[in-house]
């Protein structure tokens, strides 16, 4: 049964961002999108969340926070910089500090503005990269400060928090849409929709969730 209130949802056009959307969807009466527009490498993703939300009939905002272009240097807002994944406990060159720290706030700011009590963000800390601002503590801490910082009662919803890739693709099955996230939705670093480019380390977590959930599934079946 939908909940009689109204929420924002996180929104880049992603697997897991387009899953907590459709998680949204099924659970509250009314639901809005924010994608923010960082001057991000993979900008294609805009497009692609702009026309999935149209698709979906769900109000969109694209804010803009080219800011953090410009106090940051890392694979994401820069093509210069190579992708690579962290060693020995550093963090991915893709790592955008404060990102999530500052489209939480922005989102918070927004859902105060259309009235919107919950807060929808596709984090999490099982596939999560290292990057400590997809921590449930995190999270928890934000949602707390937000709040306080506002004197309003926002929840900060992590629907994937403790799920794995594998267990990604299984929710978005269960919300019957997953060859929509699968074919629609955009998660690789070179800005392929679908399947992607099957090489950058985002769209090898998102193949080896989605080979090995299917595997599971048949498995199941059979």
């Amino acid at each position: 049964m939908l909940k009689d209130e109204k929420a924002i949802v996180v929104f880049s056009g992603g697997q897991d961002s387009t899953t907590c959307l459709f998680w949204a969807l099924e659970t509250f009466k009314e639901v809005e999108a924010v994608t923010f527009n960082y001057n991000q490498r993979h900008i294609e993703e805009i497009e692609c969340a702009k026309k999935i939300a149209k698709e979906l009939n769900v109000n969109h905002h694209i804010l803009d926070m080219n800011l953090l272009n410009q106090l940051t240097t890392n694979a994401l807002t820069r093509d210069d910089v190579k992708i690579e994944e962290g060693e020995d406990g550093e963090l991915p060159s893709t790592f955008v500090p404060g990102r999530n720290l500052i489209f939480l706030s922005f989102a918070a700011i927004l859902a105060s503005q259309v009235n919107a009590k919950h807060i929808i963000t596709g984090v999490c800390e099982t596939d999560f990269s290292g990057y400590p601002d997809c921590r449930d503590a995190f999270i928890k801490s934000l949602n707390v400060t937000i709040n306080l910082s506002m004197d309003k009662e926002f929840v900060i919803h992590t629907p994937l928090m403790w799920l794995n890739k594998e267990e990604t693709w299984k929710m978005a099955d269960e919300l019957n849409r997953l060859a929509f996230v699968r074919e629609k939705t955009l998660t690789c670093y070179n800005g392929i929709i679908g399947d992607g480019c099957g090489e950058c380390p985002a769209c090898k977590l998102r193949k080896n969730g989605l080979e090995s959930y299917l595997s599971t599934r048949e498995g199941v079946k059979g």
